[in-house]
């Protein structure tokens, strides 16, 4: 995973979860995630605690690269890499 403070392309999509609890996150991912080409990123925002850990699951899971986890304003930025 890169450090923090690389830059990254702008991601084809950007998924706002914050206010959801467990697992709404991870199941609004899921879904977004089939929207974005092969090769393009998505960005998502969420502040249930649980979600670096769920996210970070489910991308390994699910076949997708994580490319960023970082802390912002009480919650947490995933840029996700579609890998299939």
């Amino acid at each position: 995973m890169p450090e923090r403070g690389e830059r990254f392309p702008r991601p084809t999509r950007s998924l706002d979860c914050q206010g959801l609890y467990c697992p709404e996150p991870v199941f609004r991912t899921r879904e977004e995630i089939s929207k974005v080409p092969i090769g393009d990123t998505l960005e998502v925002m969420a502040d249930d605690p649980a979600s670096e850990s769920d996210i970070r699951s489910w991308a390994k899971h699910a076949g997708h690269e994580l490319l960023l986890v970082e802390e912002v304003d009480g919650g947490f930025r995933f840029i996700i890499r579609r890998k299939v």
